[in-house]
């Protein structure tokens, strides 16, 4: 995915995300107006792991949002039309009241497949809110914290991520296999060695975040922490497996650098015990997952109480992407953004980094608008998913 953000980098660099301000407060509908829901359109968007969705209306307002599930864009794509069956015919601008009832009338609540879809459909609903009253999304949440985002790039080329404006990135342990319960002093060498180099490349200036994908054991972790140190990584992400937090919570303790968690936990009652253990000090709910605007609204206020900071994870599309911006923008605890695609080939005005940072959008609802004759050259279902991998020794199963 970051490939086709750098490939688009030239293109990029010409473009400025801005939208007068007179154009976000045209309200598209009186309040008292009547406005229901009338078809609920899923698309899985080719090379990006997406699902787009648009929500659409009687009054000709249209909803985006993201029901991502890397892989799953068939049985997403599903999970939404069968939700449509409670949402259409109903008002779109009571986002919380239909996430409550989308959630809990499941009876089986939860699970990656049913929170995406619904996260997908909050976020939409919002955008219609949000364009209904003519504002853009973090003044319905309380009105914006800050004016711009600090974001980084999913990349280890430190000196090609701070031409296109970067100036914190993330890596992974750069093992030439996958990494075994315990491994030899070598491969822990060698995991390390990219980490020496942008630390090398970009000096004390830049950020440097190293994501472990919860696949090693807590021995591995402790000793992998204990090697990275002294390049003193910003964050270390999901050291073991999210589910184990008794041991994140003693991984936690025993190092200095922050440890982050939270791509693959679901609502507010997933990350309650992460925060209770004190098991990360940093969060990273995807608003594609994590029950979209609604929920990670909550979750960043239940971190707030803990004095935690909330670092959002977003590899899938931008339409996700700006939806988590909103909800940081009006929260106090955020820390930084990941941002793996800056839009470009898939809305009319991408975004662009500077210093560091990306500016909050300014028009009504997400302040984003589809490039729709780019999009649907890539409407199909997405041709990747997850690797398999299997132990080079003795065949057993990995974690990607």
């Amino acid at each position: 995915m970051l490939n086709g953000m750098l490939a688009g980098a030239a293109a990029l660099s010409c473009l400025d995300h801005q939208v007068h301000a007179e154009d976000a407060n045209l309200a598209a509908i009186d309040p008292k107006d009547h406005i229901k829901i009338t078809k609920l359109e899923t698309f899985p968007i080719n090379k990006t792991r997406s699902v787009f969705l648009k929500v659409h209306t009687d009054a000709g307002i249209v909803g985006l949002g993201e029901p991502s599930l890397e892989g799953w864009a068939p049985s997403i794509q599903s999970a939404v039309e069968e939700m449509g069956d409670y949402l259409i015919g109903k008002d779109p601008r009571q986002p919380v009241h239909h996430w409550q009832a989308i959630y809990r009338h499941a009876f089986y609540r939860g699970g990656p497949v049913l929170t995406s879809a619904l996260s997908g459909i909050d976020m939409a609903l919002w955008d219609i809110k949000g364009k209904a009253l003519g504002v853009p999304i973090y003044e319905l949440l309380g009105g914006p914290t800050r004016d711009k985002i600090r974001v980084y790039a999913g990349m280890s080329n430190v000196k090609q991520g701070i031409e296109l404006g970067f100036q914190a990135f993330k890596t992974g342990p750069a093992g030439k296999t996958p990494a075994r319960t315990v491994d030899s002093p070598a491969w822990i060498d060698n995991a390390v060695s990219t980490v020496e180099r942008m630390r090398e490349e970009g000096g004390p200036e830049i950020d440097i975040g190293v994501d472990f994908h919860g696949r090693f054991s807590v021995a591995m972790a402790q000793k992998l922490i204990k090697e990275l140190e002294p390049y003193d990584p910003m964050f270390i992400e999901e050291p073991i497996p999210a589910q184990n937090v008794d041991a994140m919570a003693e991984l936690a303790k025993k190092t200095h650098i922050p440890i982050a968690t939270g791509e693959r936990i679901f609502t507010k009652w997933g990350f309650r015990e992460v925060l209770e253990k004190s098991a990360a000090s940093l969060l990273q709910p995807d608003v594609t997952h994590c029950g979209g605007i609604t929920e990670l609204k909550i979750i960043s206020g239940m971190a707030e109480a803990y004095y935690v900071g909330m670092m959002p994870h977003s590899k899938e599309g931008i339409i996700g992407t700006t939806a988590s911006m909103h909800v940081m923008a009006s929260i106090p605890n955020f820390v930084i953004h990941e941002f793996a695609t800056l839009g470009d080939g898939y809305i009319v005005e991408p975004f662009k980094v500077t210093n560091g940072y990306v500016p909050l959008p300014k028009g009504p609802g997400l302040g984003i608008e589809l490039d729709e004759e780019a999009v649907e050259k890539q409407k199909e279902v997405p041709d990747w998913n997850f690797p398999q991998l299997w132990d080079a020794y003795d065949g057993s199963v990995l974690d990607w």
